[in-house]
């Protein structure tokens, strides 16, 4: 299957200017199963969700559904959302038949006040599509190997994020450990640009469960850039080499 990233510029807590950035790119890139976009895409990494975040069902998650079955491919990527009276960093993974999974943020980034505004999630979500099984991440989650860990249930991570060019060379690294160190494709979409905190450069890609490189967006550009996910090299791999038959058992406690 074809994956697409979709590295953007995020206009600080404009949803509607920036669905419809996303959208006239989508229009130019529209041969994919699967459109992947930042974290928090339609407004940047906020910490104003009082003002920005949307509720269930809101004005983007229907634009979502909407491009679905439109394109007749699936579109993932977080927002700030409002439910039960309280705030949650949510991955949205929107099929072209309008089923909906999402995955509510575990490790909410404590150093820039995020937990403060955010509720964390406790459920590790992994979405069936296609034939790939993909496990929902976002940004500060890759920091936590734990969270993440294959045992046999995904071949694919998604991690989703607003994570800063001054730490740029952690991302590059613990996105290949995770493909290495968990024999599985890994797909990262990172922003470019500024908000009233950081500076973005980008560095989305897609990596092979060899830790090879499958395509990367260039640096600090707004750009779109698609990879083909195949089983067969990634079950033959497993199987010829399994490593993940032979991981420490534990028990995650959340």
């Amino acid at each position: 299957m074809k994956v697409t990233v979709l590295q953007t510029d995020i206009v600080w807590e404009e949803a509607k200017v920036n669905r419809m950035a996303v959208e006239q790119l989508i229009e130019k890139h529209c041969d994919t199963d699967l459109f992947v976009l930042p974290e928090m895409f339609s407004t940047g990494f906020s910490m104003n969700p009082m003002e920005i975040a949307e509720d269930e069902g809101g004005e983007t998650l229907q634009w979502m559904c909407r491009i679905a079955a439109l394109r007749q491919c699936a579109i993932a990527g977080s927002l700030s959302v409002r439910e039960a009276g309280k705030f949650y960093n949510r991955f949205y993974f929107v099929c072209p038949d309008g089923t909906v999974y999402h995955y509510d943020k575990r490790h909410l980034f404590g150093f820039g006040g995020e937990d403060k505004q955010y509720t964390s999630g406790d459920e590790r979500v992994i979405v069936s599509y296609k034939g790939f099984r993909f496990l929902l991440q976002i940004c500060y989650d890759l920091r936590f190997p734990v969270w993440s860990r294959c045992r046999n249930d995904y071949d694919a991570v998604i991690y989703v994020a607003n994570w800063p060019a001054s730490r740029r060379e952690v991302w590059n690294i613990l996105l290949k450990a995770r493909a290495l160190e968990n024999q599985c494709y890994v797909i990262g979409v990172n922003r470019v640009g500024n908000d009233p905190q950081c500076l973005y450069d980008g560095g989305s890609m897609i990596i092979s469960p060899y830790g090879k490189m499958l395509v990367a967006c260039t640096d600090g550009k707004k750009e779109v850039a698609g990879a083909l996910l195949a089983r067969e090299p990634l079950d033959s791999f497993r199987k010829r080499f399994p490593v993940l038959d032979d991981g420490d058992d534990f028990e995650l406690l959340v």
